[in-house]
């Protein structure tokens, strides 16, 4: 049996992106899955078979999704916080768990163009002595209205996003940014996701973008064995760490992932039956695989957390105070080959927070800036205007266990 819940709500633009002007409103089936009213914490939970998910009305954001581990341990998948307030009070992940819009993703100059007339959104992304706001717009834009449905089945999280623009056409590209470690932050070996393996089978090419990660317009390939090759084969996200490649591939200074891989689907694809991405770990034998209609594929190896973001209560090692730490150099030296948890039985006790490459995000979406890059066809799929057809979203992730 699916259990349901609805969200409707105005995303909010620029830095209160996520902020008022949201509200729930459960389905009529959702009081069999318990979601009707908010537990002590103000999060709404609904039930699948095997899995279980909670859920806030600040930015439609998931908070926790449970499921049992190879160990039979409950796991909890996700970044978040405990207490809905806290997600209204942190300034530093104004889209942890939640949908960013009106246009997901980055917005060169903060400009647009439709029918001949220039487009200003607020900046707020890359601020300069001379631009204090910003050099660009990262999730932004005009109103819209947008109802999401979140399903939750057998192992399984389903997503669909609606939008429709209030008043005159605009661009409009939404996506779920949700913060993943499938080791429910728990792993005693490695506390990064450096172990989890990445499969994106239709994605041999990528946007390519320059030092701020504006995309350039060009479209590069994924060549075999290259740091962006995760297409010819699964590969561990830490396997090349080591290549000086990976350097400035998310920007500048910055090494790790944060790109734009696009989908090409044979003609023939069944996007309900052919996964677009698979990620797995090791340890904890989760593997979820994402199916979408979309097609691109943001992937964020979570460089910029630094350690202080704080787990949740129901995540973390459960190791006593005098498990033997190791050398932060060792830690690091592992963490970088990618073997982490593989590589030794050594159980160590890691502080309860999120360190860099601890999480990855995994947005499905269509080409990034594309409202901006006509020569690319995307303004179909990414401009739409009241009276005609909505924006739709789909997405279902699907976990299984060994």
């Amino acid at each position: 049996m699916n259990f349901f819940f609805h969200f409707l709500f105005t995303p909010l633009a620029a830095a209160g992106l996520l902020a008022d002007g949201v509200f729930a409103t459960p389905s009529s089936r959702a009081s069999s899955s318990r979601a009707a009213s908010p537990d002590a914490d103000g999060k709404y939970w609904i039930f699948g078979e095997g899995i279980s998910a909670a859920f806030i009305p600040y930015g439609a954001s998931i908070t926790n999704l449970v499921i049992r581990d190879k160990s039979g341990v409950q796991r909890d998948l996700i970044m978040g916080f405990d207490n809905v307030t806290a997600y209204h009070e942190d300034q530093a992940h104004p889209h942890l768990g939640g949908v960013p819009g009106r246009y997901a993703n980055r917005i060169k100059n903060s400009t647009f163009a439709l029918d001949g007339v220039q487009y200003h959104v607020t900046p707020n992304e890359n601020p300069t002595s001379d631009n204090p706001s910003g050099l660009n717009t990262l999730h932004g834009g005009p109103d819209v209205v947008a109802y999401i449905t979140y399903t939750m089945g057998n192992m399984t999280w389903d997503a669909k996003m609606i939008a429709i623009p209030t008043t005159k056409k605009t661009p409009i590209m939404l996506t779920s940014h949700t913060y993943w470690n499938l080791d429910g932050f728990a792993n005693d070996q490695t506390n990064t996701v450096l172990n989890h393996t990445l499969h994106l089978p239709y994605s041999g090419q990528r946007v390519a973008v320059d030092s701020i990660l504006i995309p350039t317009g060009d479209i590069e390939a994924n060549t075999q064995d290259s740091v962006n090759d995760f297409w010819t084969a699964p590969k561990q996200i830490g396997a090349s760490f080591a290549d000086p490649e990976l350097e400035g591939n998310c920007g500048f200074n910055c090494t790790g992932y944060d790109n734009c891989y696009i989908i090409n689907r044979p003609s023939t694809s069944d996007w309900r039956t052919d996964a677009i991405a698979t990620l797995s770990s090791p340890w904890s034998g989760i593997t979820l695989n994402v199916f979408s209609d979309q097609e691109a594929f943001q992937v964020y190896s979570c460089n910029g957390q630094n350690g202080t973001f704080p787990l949740k209560s129901t995540q973390g090692t459960s190791q006593p105070s005098s498990s033997r730490r190791r050398s932060s150099s060792s830690i690091k030296n592992r963490q970088s080959s990618g073997d982490d948890a593989e590589g030794s039985n050594e159980a160590l006790a890691f502080p309860r927070t999120v360190p860099q490459y601890g999480c990855i995000v995994l947005e499905v979406q269509d080409w990034i800036d594309g409202i901006n890059h006509p020569e690319w066809g995307r303004m179909d799929r990414q401009v739409f205007g009241p009276g005609g057809d909505p924006y739709v979203l789909q997405v279902s992730h699907r976990f299984t266990v060994e």
